[in-house]
């Protein structure tokens, strides 16, 4: 109808038929193009205005990340596609069938972008960011561009969707074999959520992957870990559940993090205390009310079995490992940033070729890294400086050699 209008005005003016046709095309095509761009851009303006007014009221962060996501600014094609769908029948008809296909398009651009602003809230939210929900907007992306290609195939071709559906059905076998680690991956992060055995943010450590540091992201395929090194460590997403691997957050969690490390003790320099080296460990404040309540007790069941104290090695006595070790307890005790409400003991392990294992086994109250680290390398350094005044020595591997 306006091409005839067009043909007709061009040739009153002496235009030749032929290139009349396809001046009048082009002037229509032009047309069209510009007040689509007119369209959109004003339909651009009031929705993204809209977006902003209502972001601006409200205090929820969800509509920040709509507009971020640009999601209004593709809402804004819609109404330029009402237009589309009315000219281009009137225009060409065969046209229509691009521009199904670049609605479709478009419809699934568009859903990707807010489920990409589900994504950015959940890892603004405290309650939410553990919930690896990248792994099931990647299905929902897949499922929707596996019907959005089966949907614009039937448009370009004019064949029913039936058609394409069972030509997939002859090739599921090899679709299976393709897809085989996007399959894995998604029944993995079902049973990981399910079983809630890593959430964003947890440490992990997984020695057959090299990875210790912290999830930072769990989808489909993969789940990223950031080492302690900053680098990045990937590890498929079925390998959480086929294999093993350590979870930090119950220590996270928990009211203390284990410190577990042992003294070595030479052997020969352990000892039964006389008199003088008992009245010497009195003045050790931590442990003086223990020395003089057993000192007594021992005294007591020695005068009652009669025992020959000529020689040392007769009766009940008190060794200077053994005070060791209860000082060593009520020093961990003592200790402000020790937790003894949890387990907290200083026990003597199996001799060994280098010596006798004193192992601490306490936990400390601050769980960060660094604080930890500093709080243990304290407490032994306090220890190791102790051992002396106990007539105790640390094993050394070239004192024990030269002797």
């Amino acid at each position: 109808m306006f091409k005839d209008q067009i043909l007709e005005f061009l040739n009153n003016y002496g235009v030749p038929n032929g290139f009349s046709n396809l001046l009048a095309s082009g002037l229509i095509f032009i047309s069209i193009v510009l007040i689509v761009l007119i369209i959109n851009f004003i339909g651009r303006i009031i929705i993204l205005s809209f977006f902003r007014r209502i972001a601006k009221s409200t205090a929820n962060a969800f509509d920040d990340l709509l507009i971020k996501n640009k999601v209004p600014r593709l809402l804004s094609f819609v109404p330029s596609l009402f237009f589309l769908f009315w000219i281009i029948p009137i225009y060409n008809e065969d046209l229509l069938i691009i521009l199904e296909a670049l609605t479709i398009i478009l419809f699934i651009v568009t859903v990707k972008s807010v489920l990409g602003t589900v994504k950015d809230y959940f890892k603004l939210s405290s309650s939410l960011k553990h919930i690896p929900i990248d792994s099931y907007i990647q299905v929902v992306m897949l499922f929707l561009w596996f019907i959005g290609i089966i949907l614009i195939l039937s448009v370009l071709t004019g064949r029913e969707i039936g058609t394409f559906l069972a030509s997939l059905g002859a090739l599921s076998a090899i679709i299976i074999l393709v897809f085989r680690d996007t399959i894995l991956g998604f029944v993995s992060s079902i049973q990981i959520t399910v079983n809630d055995t890593v959430r964003i943010g947890d440490w992990i450590t997984m020695k057959g992957s090299d990875a210790d540091g912290t999830v930072i992201e769990v989808n489909l395929s993969t789940v990223k870990v950031q080492n302690f090194d900053n680098t990045i460590t990937t590890i498929p997403t079925y390998k959480l559940v086929s294999d093993s691997f350590i979870n930090w957050r119950g220590m996270e969690e928990s009211k203390g993090r284990r410190i577990k490390r042992s003294l070595l003790i030479k052997p020969s320099s352990v000892k039964f205390l006389e008199n003088d080296d008992i009245e010497k460990l009195k003045k050790v404040d931590l442990i003086s009310d223990y020395i003089k309540s057993r000192v007594k007790e021992i005294n007591n069941h020695n005068t009652k079995n009669n025992i020959d104290k000529s020689m040392l090695l007769n009766g009940r006595n008190l060794t200077n490992l053994g005070l060791f070790r209860v000082y060593v307890e009520k020093y961990l005790k003592n200790h402000p940033m020790t937790n003894d409400n949890l387990t907290l003991m200083c026990r003597q392990l199996e001799p060994t070729s280098q010596g006798i294992p004193i192992q601490i086994y306490t936990f400390s109250k601050d769980k960060e890294w660094t604080k930890y680290e500093g709080l243990t390398s304290d407490i032994f350094d306090h220890l190791l400086s102790s051992v002396k005044y106990f007539d105790l020595e640390c094993f050394e591997l070239n004192q024990s050699i030269s002797s």
